[in-house]
């Protein structure tokens, strides 16, 4: 299997590390990790989906069995209140507190972290993504991270020593590992050592008020600070594969480092660029900036998300609504061309990974963004305002033989609505494009035609060239901003077939009155 696609390249480095012999635990295992300390954003379900991307690519050139794991880190103290949650003021009385240990602002679940962990769960479950959920609290508690946090205890000094090199001279004095949670209060303690004792399991400590304490560091009664969990997770579960973000780039050799240390070779990485806000900015689950996942799947499938987080995972992308239409018509460009393609290009085709080799037909036969455009002039409410143009235009469709054309007739009235409604900005034709529209109007009055789309288009052009407009692309400009409201638009002859050359007629001749602009 010689295929680029990305998935398949980071599965042959992971299949390279067995080369001469199967796991020993009888699987690879491929990790996702996640901290709930706000609600879960569409860059937490990018890495899951790409993790799966490159499972399945694995599972294509290896028989070795797989696992996909999906980690959170919910023992960890809450540091600040994120600002999209309600019940603020309650939140900030939990503050450094086990994020399962503090009351859930939204009142459905016994904390904040398993509130959390319930909608991350759900997200991925509508993906139907095949995975097995650890819960970091449950981890710690249930004993099953003991035998590394006992050997964590005997290899202190080694890892300390990996750490402190990374740290400023002031934070290397009160620094430690390890982070007790405080047995009166709960709170998670960021306060140094006095003794961490390898022969008993124990650490023991000042905490704020200067009163000492013993603990074992076993049974969830102390837990990791977040980076030697890093590299500890990955020895005590024997990960074979994990991504995360370019944010954590300059860690990895402090995670791999304390993996080392602890007796395990760390997994295989894969470093992906961020996902940028509306000005450019990384989005945040603290901040909630960007699009939650539930935001993208009101106006588009989830397929069409799929396809947007398959598509060059090295180059940071601005995660914004105006994405959504190009991801949804550029999905179903992929999955028209896939049928006629060889093996090799359907390996390289994101469809084949967003569908583990079994893509579907595509029923698009009207382009996401021309229904967009339809809505707009046809001032549609709901998706059955679509369908006598779709119908039409198509006479063969209909909602229950192309179930993805309806279902995007029905996201495609929503987002017209909540998005280019508001946002529309008609204006009057200059002298000289009220001609060439007068123009076209006249043509289109004798057009003998029918719906031919393209000899339509060749019509419009037409136009704009006797008319003299250099570039040509001005034209069509004038089309869009006169007639839509916006400045860039569909294919127009297209349009026009789709809308119908009467309707087109009208819309021109309302614009030239001045009826768009009023």
């Amino acid at each position: 299997m010689c295929s680029k696609a990305w998935p398949f390249e980071e599965a042959r480095r992971v299949l390279k590390r067995y080369g001469k012999a199967p796991p020993e635990k009888g699987y690879v295992l491929f990790e996702t990790g996640y901290g709930p300390s706000g609600l879960p954003h569409i860059g937490t379900f990018g890495e899951v989906q790409r993790t799966t991307m490159v499972r399945r690519a694995f599972e294509i050139i290896s028989d070795i069995p797989t696992k996909l794991i999906c980690f959170s880190d919910d023992l960890d103290g809450m540091r600040k209140v994120p600002d999209n949650v309600p019940h603020p003021e309650m939140l900030r009385e939990h503050l450094q507190r086990p994020l399962t240990s503090v009351p859930d602002p939204f009142g459905e679940y016994q904390s904040f972290g398993d509130h959390n962990n319930a909608m991350l769960r759900r997200f991925l479950d509508t993906f139907g993504f095949e995975y097995e959920f650890i819960s970091a609290t449950e981890f710690y508690k249930s004993g099953r991270f003991d035998e590394i946090l006992l050997r964590c205890c005997e290899r202190y000094d080694a890892i300390m020593e990996i750490m402190l090199a990374s740290l400023r001279e002031e934070r290397q004095q009160t620094y430690s590992c390890f982070l007790p949670l405080h047995p009166e209060t709960g709170r998670v303690l960021y306060v140094p050592m006095k003794e961490v004792n390898a022969k008993d399991g124990t650490i023991t400590f000042d905490d704020e008020d200067g009163k000492e304490w013993t603990l074992p560091v076993t049974g969830g009664q102390v837990k990791l600070q977040w980076k030697p969990d890093f590299g500890a997770r990955w020895a005590a579960l024997g990960v074979d594969f994990e991504m995360y973000g370019k944010d954590h780039s300059t860690n990895t050799p402090i995670y791999d480092g304390i993996c080392r240390v602890l007796g395990v070779r760390p997994p295989e990485h894969f470093t992906y660029e961020l996902f940028l806000d509306e000005q450019g900015q990384k989005i945040s689950k603290s901040k909630g900036n960007g699009l939650t996942i539930d935001e993208w799947l009101t106006y588009a499938s989830t397929e069409s998300l799929g396809y947007f987080m398959y598509q060059k995972p090295k180059t940071a992308k601005r995660l914004w609504w105006d994405v959504i239409p190009k991801a949804v018509d550029e999905y179903h460009q992929q999955l028209r061309a896939f049928p006629e393609q060889t093996v090799e290009q359907q390996l390289a085709n994101p469809v084949w990974h967003i569908h583990g080799g079994q893509p579907p037909v595509s029923d698009m036969v009207v382009p996401f963004a021309m229904l967009l455009n339809l809505a707009s002039v046809a001032g549609a409410q709901d998706k059955s305002g679509l369908w006598g143009f779709i119908r039409r235009y198509a006479p063969d469709a209909t909602p229950e033989a192309n179930p993805q054309l309806d279902q995007a007739a029905e996201f495609a009235v929503r987002y017209f609505r909540d998005f280019v409604a508001p946002t529309r900005k008609f204006r009057a034709p200059s002298a000289k494009e009220r001609a060439a529209m007068e123009d076209l109007v006249g043509r289109l009055k004798v057009w003998d035609g029918g719906l031919d789309a393209e000899a339509l288009q060749s019509m419009v052009f037409a136009v704009g060239r006797a008319h003299e407009f250099e570039p040509l692309r001005d034209w069509f400009t004038a089309l869009y901003e006169v007639l839509l409201g916006a400045s860039q638009g569909p294919r127009f002859g297209g349009f026009i077939a789709l809308f119908g050359i009467d309707e087109t007629v009208t819309l021109i001749e309302r614009a030239l009155q001045g009826e768009m602009v009023a």
